[in-house]
């Protein structure tokens, strides 16, 4: 098994940790945000997915509409980002 390319890179000022996982529009990793010095959760739309106008949009709602929410059982995405490695979203639980 070969070791995913974005752990250890540093895109923007989050430091990709390790992969946590697949999602069902992409894959999150954990992330030290260096500005805030803490973890966040970066969840990158795949970039098939990030062909795909619609479902970009809804990506996009979804970081959106979670930013508006604010309770301690709940993350709360923090900021979109497009970069080389893809279009994410970092999540702060």
């Amino acid at each position: 098994m070969s070791q995913d390319p974005l752990i250890g890179q540093s895109l923007l000022h989050y430091k990709i940790l390790r992969k946590l996982g697949p999602g069902g529009m992409g894959v999150v990793y954990e992330a030290e945000d260096s500005q805030l010095g803490r973890r966040v959760a970066l969840k990158f739309l795949s970039p098939e997915m990030a062909q795909d106008s619609q479902l970009l949009e809804r990506f996009q709602r979804e970081a959106r509409a979670a930013s508006s929410l604010n309770h301690p059982n709940i993350c709360t995405s923090t900021r979109l980002s497009s970069t080389n490695a893809g279009t994410s979203s970092s999540w702060s639980c």
